[in-house]
C-alpha cells in the first residue's frame, strides 16, 4: 500500500481544476512554505506547487503564509539598527540601478537602509550586487556583517544566498521552468531585516494591490510598493505613479504625476556603472538618472512621514541631493 506524501495536500488543493481548485489559507500556506523550507517535499512537488501558484497568482493570504514560514526558518537574529528594509530582485536593463543611490543618500541622512538581493543570471541585466560592488561598498556575509556595516555607514547590503540559501535555491529553478516563480513575490514582502518600515516595487502593476492587502495581514507598521523601473524600487520619472501604502493596518492610495512635462527617455545603450559613483559625485550631469533619484527617495521620505505629500516630499529629496558629500564614495 501506498502512503500520500504529506505534501500532496497542497498540490490537490490548487490543482482540482478550474471549478474545484482553490487558493491556500494562511495556514495552509504557512505549513506548505515550512515543509518548502525544511526540503521536505520531493523535487517533482515543488515544481509542481509553484508552477501551479504561478498560473493562478498568489492571493495575499498566501503570501503571507509563504513569508510567515520563511521568516521563521532565517538563521539568528535579524540585523539591528534598521529603520527600512529593501529587497532588490529585478535587475536592470533598460537604465542604471540609480535607486542605489537612494539608498546611499537615505542613510547619510541618517535612515538606515537593509538590502537583500540576489546576483541574477541574465546576462542584459545589472543586478544590484554589480552596483554596491563597482560603488566600492561591501558585500556583507551575513546579518552580523550587516550590523556592524549598519552601525559604520547606516547601510548594508547581504545576497539571498548568504542568509537564505534555500531560497536562493529556489529562485534558481526558473532555468529549468522557464518561468518566474511565487519566490520572486515572496522576497519583496519578507522583511528579513524585521525593519519597521518596508518598501517594495512591483513590474506588473495588479500586484500592488496583493502586496498592500499581504502587508495588513502580516500587521507590517509602515509599507509603500509601487510599479518600479525594470520591476525594482526606483522612480521612473517619465511615468505617473501610484504608490500603495499601510500606515498602521490603514491603506491608502496616493498619485504622484510625471516628474518631466513630456517625452520619454530613451534606452540607455551603454549602460556604464561607472556613472553611479561620476553622477553622485558631480562629475557628469544625467537628466533622467538625478531624476530617479530623487524620486525614489521622496517616495522614502513620504513613507516616512516626513513630508506632507508628493510635491514637499520631492522638495525635500532634492535639498538632500543638493547637499550630498561629494566624496562620499573616495
Amino acid at each position: 500500500m501506498t502512503t500520500t506524501h504529506p505534501f500532496a495536500e497542497f498540490i490537490e488543493i490548487l490543482g482540482r481544476g478550474k471549478n474545484g481548485s482553490r487558493s491556500l489559507s494562511f495556514d495552509e500556506a504557512w505549513r506548505a512554505m515550512t515543509m518548502v523550507m525544511r526540503d521536505e517535499v520531493e523535487a517533482v512537488q515543488l515544481g509542481a506547487f509553484l508552477m501551479l501558484l504561478r498560473v493562478k497568482e498568489e492571493s495575499p493570504e498566501e503570501l503571507a503564509g509563504f513569508a510567515r514560514a520563511a521568516r521563521q526558518a532565517l538563521p539568528g537574529q535579524p540585523p539591528t539598527g534598521v529603520q527600512l528594509d529593501w529587497p532588490s530582485y529585478a535587475g536592470k536593463r533598460r537604465q542604471l540601478p540609480w535607486f542605489v543611490l537612494s539608498a546611499q543618500l537615505l542613510a547619510h541622512n541618517g535612515i538606515p537602509v537593509f538590502m537583500h538581493g540576489s546576483r541574477g543570471r541574465k546576462p542584459d541585466r545589472i543586478y544590484t550586487e554589480q552596483a554596491i560592488t563597482a560603488l566600492g561598498l561591501p558585500v556583507c556575509m551575513d546579518f552580523a556583517m550587516a550590523t556592524t556595516e549598519i552601525a559604520r555607514r547606516g547601510f548594508a547590503y547581504v545576497p539571498l544566498q548568504n542568509f537564505a540559501p534555500r531560497l536562493q535555491q529556489i529562485m534558481d529553478l526558473r532555468a529549468l521552468l522557464g518561468l518566474r516563480s511565487p519566490i520572486n513575490t515572496l522576497l519583496r514582502v519578507l522583511n528579513p531585516s524585521d525593519a519597521p518600515y518596508l518598501l517594495q516595487s512591483t513590474f506588473h502593476p495588479n500586484y500592488r494591490e496583493i502586496h498592500q492587502q499581504t502587508a495588513l495581514l502580516l500587521r507590517h507598521p509602515h509599507m509603500a510598493v509601487f510599479k518600479g523601473e525594470s520591476g525594482e524600487i526606483e522612480r521612473d520619472p517619465d511615468r505617473e505613479c501610484d504608490v500603495y501604502a499601510v500606515h498602521n493596518e490603514v491603506a491608502t492610495i496616493e498619485h504622484w504625476p510625471p516628474m518631466f512635462a513630456k517625452g520619454r527617455h530613451l534606452k540607455d545603450e551603454k549602460m556604464d556603472i561607472t556613472r553611479l559613483a561620476a553622477l553622485w559625485r558631480g562629475d557628469i550631469d544625467d537628466e533622467y538618472g538625478t531624476a530617479a533619484v530623487i524620486g525614489t527617495t521622496a517616495i522614502v521620505l513620504r513613507l516616512l512621514q516626513r513630508a506632507a505629500g508628493p510635491q514637499q516630499a520631492l522638495q525635500q529629496a532634492g535639498d538632500l541631493w543638493q547637499a550630498r558629500p561629494r566624496q562620499h564614495f573616495d
